[in-house]
């Protein structure tokens, strides 16, 4: 088997991996630009970086203000993101995983490693 038919293997293993973590009864219900945002999102907190609700809101270039700031709203609504005020400054909040957000990444993370053995 050649390496891109390999690969390839792995990635088509790991994405019905994902879709059977996402049709699980007790799986967030996230629309593609929820779960978008959630994946920017992670890549700053993996950082240990803060995302203010304005810096979340653009995050993405081709997710305009009005619709991310919707998103940000149902994602709060499903127990994916919380906010929490500035220290100093309360007009400030940040966006910040929830114990949920953290239980989805490592059911994708172990998608990812179930994809690697066949």
């Amino acid at each position: 088997m050649s390496n891109s038919v390999h690969q390839s293997a792995i990635y088509l293993r790991f994405l019905n991996l994902a879709r059977a973590i996402r049709e699980l009864p007790d799986a967030p219900d996230l629309d593609p630009v929820e779960e978008r945002l959630l994946n920017l999102f992670a890549s700053v907190w993996y950082h240990d970086q803060k995302i203010t609700v304005l810096q979340a809101m653009g995050m993405s270039t081709d997710i305009s203000s009005t619709t991310a700031h919707r998103r940000l709203k149902s994602l709060r609504a499903k127990g994916m993101i919380s906010l929490a005020a500035d220290e100093t400054d309360n007009r400030v909040k940040y966006v910040q995983p929830t114990a949920l957000a953290n239980r989805y990444f490592a059911q994708m993370g172990q998608c990812i490693e179930q994809a690697r053995t066949p």
